[in-house]
């Protein structure tokens, strides 16, 4: 899962960044609402988290001009306005969720996640394929009662394949997934990780469709 952090203080953005990256997200951070518009526009996230005070546009006139582009990406937003009125405003401009500061960083990945299992098909953190069972909240994943201690990139992948169970996933789509801005990738990496996996995984859980991708098949 990709999100946007928009928030321009600057040390509260890496704090959230660090914090994200733990749990598992892929996370990308801008300081102003012209930077957040552009990366919206060409699909680069799939959730964004709004800060309302920032320097070049009040992000509730963002949220607005998004979702009168017919920009349906989830909304988070991030502030101090705590007010019933004001809350009241940023949901009716399209907000999912709304979020004031100070707030417990715990609650703002648990407030992610029901927003990320509302993207797709799971009512739940944790995904059943097959004998293997992974939870994205606790970042466990058991084989046949086994729990199996994965790196995190190789969690990620995993975690992707499982959510899109029946579809095909490209290198490209796991890269653009899986790393951030800036981060360096080597050619070969989704190929490593992939390598990595199934070695750990039963046979034959994680298919290569050749030229296309990779995908895990739909079971119980």
């Amino acid at each position: 899962m990709r999100i946007l952090l928009v928030e321009d203080d600057l040390q509260l953005a890496r704090g959230l960044h660090q914090s994200l990256r733990a749990e598992g997200f892929t996370a990308n951070h801008v300081n102003d609402a012209k930077s957040a518009w552009l990366t919206v526009q060409t699909n680069e996230c799939d959730m964004l988290v709004l800060d309302l005070g920032l320097p070049d546009m009040d992000g509730l006139s963002l949220l607005k001009k998004i979702r009168q582009h017919h920009i349906r990406i989830p909304v988070l937003i991030l502030t101090a306005r705590d007010s019933i009125e004001d809350k009241i405003k940023g949901l009716d401009q399209g907000a999912d969720d709304y979020l004031s500061k100070p707030f417990d960083v715990h609650e703002l990945i648990a407030r992610l996640r029901v927003i990320e299992r509302r993207l797709g098909t799971a009512v739940s953190s944790v995904i059943k394929i097959k004998e293997v069972s992974l939870d994205s909240a606790s970042h466990v994943v058991n084989i046949a009662d086994t729990i199996l201690d994965l790196p995190r990139k190789e969690f990620m992948v995993l975690k992707i394949l499982m959510e899109q169970a029946g579809r095909i996933q490209s290198r490209e789509q796991l890269e653009s997934k899986l790393y951030e801005w800036g981060e360096e990738v080597a050619s070969n990496a989704i190929e490593v990780h992939i390598h990595h996996l199934r070695k750990k995984l039963p046979d034959g859980f994680i298919k290569t469709i050749r030229g296309v991708g990779y995908s895990v098949a739909k079971g119980n």
